[in-house]
């Protein structure tokens, strides 16, 4: 099977999208970006990789009709499960780098310190299947996030219990993070999902009787190779991917023609991400026409909304819920990283509410994203939002009211996925240099 395949090396997140032959999105795939962009750009396309297989389970399983109507619950618990068994191997992994990394390293306390941790890693493990049992609310899926959350809580029980001091167990876990958040486990794709698919079975028993006729289609997908006939990558980091040349487009082109995939009506196009704010004004054809972008500060864009949660004290997803709460309006004068703090705090010390506050912030934002767009000629007809921001309720309906306000009824698309804009656009690219420009891979 032929992929093409995309990847939008963001300021926050690295995404990845693969497409067949017939311009189908198979798969998504996102990681944190990392200091180590080859390693990001792995990790993203990896994701996408096992989410196509997925994809191809779910279409091989309903064909076979071994589920009849219950394929959604099959799948959705295979996953969890095959995502229980990555996060199993990565914990052996980190427990195994952070007692390297606590040897002979305090003194007469060393030996405590890495019972400590044996006693940190073994709760761990007790509890990861909760983590990932039907229902269960994790703020993250980076293993870095969820292995840390629970890594501290229990660490700070396990230290006080056993009388060693709590900020050996943090020293040695921020050295050992970064070595094994930044390994590729692609190679154990495979077993991970055959181990995932026996929890499976035993967590659904009725599906036991039928495990002959729900095994083959499976393993038929496995068997299925995977050709990665040829890649793009775009985004914030794109000088740093490991391709040549002909592999990179830029972010403009791939979120203009990305958009177009989407909704092939659209002719203005918002990306607002982590760092960066991009207006994008396209033809019929998803061909770029005049575009513009923020100047290097990064105000109103993904990171000042992570600053503000961390002023805040709350998690970036807490932030647009508690704006929509707001009953009254208020005017937020900057939009800078720099001095939202101080304002934030005189907001506070007045008396005005949070949830007034963060609407207020929402709102200015997209007041920034609004001269970007008429610099770049305004809004046109169909308008789509796209990036990070686009997944916040808050910032969607002040952009729905800003627009109404100066422009009047419009059509305007989001797509839950549209994070994956760019890196869809950059397996378009990718598609379109094989099958219509005649490109083979080994230009990579």
């Amino acid at each position: 099977m032929r992929l093409f395949i995309g990847i939008d090396l963001g300021s926050t997140t690295t995404k990845a999208v693969v497409i067949d032959e017939d311009r189908n999105v198979l798969g998504r795939g996102i990681t944190n970006s990392r200091s180590n962009y080859d390693t990001a750009a792995t990790v993203a396309k990896t994701e996408a990789l096992v989410n196509a297989r997925f994809q191809l389970f779910r279409e091989a399983l309903g064909r076979s009709k071994a589920l009849n109507g219950g394929l959604d619950a099959f799948i959705e618990q295979l996953e969890r499960d095959f995502r229980l068994e990555q996060f199993l191997e990565q914990l052996t992994d980190l427990e195994e780098v952070c007692q390297r990394n606590a040897e002979g390293r305090f003194g007469g306390e060393t030996k405590a310190v890495q019972a400590a941790l044996g006693e940190t890693f073994k709760r761990l493990q007790a509890e990861a299947p909760e983590l990932f049992a039907p229902g269960a609310k994790r703020k993250s899926d980076f293993f870095r996030d969820i292995a840390g959350s629970r890594y501290l809580a229990l660490g700070e029980e396990v230290a006080r219990d056993a009388g060693v001091h709590y900020d050996n167990l943090l020293n040695v876990f921020d050295r050992s993070i970064i070595e094994v958040e930044n390994r590729v486990y692609n190679d154990s794709v495979s077993r991970h999902l055959l181990a995932g698919l026996e929890r499976t079975f035993k967590a659904l028993p009725e599906t036991t009787t039928k495990r002959a006729k729900i095994s083959a289609p499976i393993k038929g997908v496995l068997d299925t190779p995977m050709e990665e006939t040829y890649t793009v990558g775009t985004g914030y980091g794109r000088a740093r991917l490991p391709f040549s040349k002909e592999h990179i487009r830029s972010e403009i082109l791939c979120h203009g023609l990305g958009a177009h995939v989407m909704y092939p009506r659209t002719a203005t196009v918002l990306d607002i991400g982590g760092q960066d704010t991009k207006a994008i004004q396209v033809d019929k054809a998803g061909i770029v026409e005049s575009f513009q972008m923020n100047d290097r500060c990064a105000a109103g864009c993904g990171r000042y909304l992570g600053y503000i949660a961390d002023e805040m004290n709350l998690g970036l997803h807490e932030l647009g819920p508690m704006a929509m709460k707001s009953t009254k309006t208020i005017k937020i004068n900057s939009t800078c990283t720099v001095f939202a703090g101080a304002e934030l705090r005189d907001r506070l010390s007045i008396g005005d509410k949070r949830e007034d506050i963060m609407a207020g912030l929402h709102r200015a934002i997209v007041l920034r994203a609004m001269s970007i767009l008429a610099r770049s000629g305004g809004i046109r007809n169909e308008f789509t939002f796209t990036g990070g921001v686009a997944k916040n309720e808050a910032a969607v309906k002040a952009l729905r009211d800003l627009i109404f306000e100066n422009y009047g009824e419009m059509t305007i698309n989001i797509n839950p996925d549209s994070i994956y804009t760019g890196a869809l656009g950059g397996a378009t690219f990718a598609w379109r240099a094989v099958v219509e420009e005649g490109k083979t891979a080994e230009a990579r």
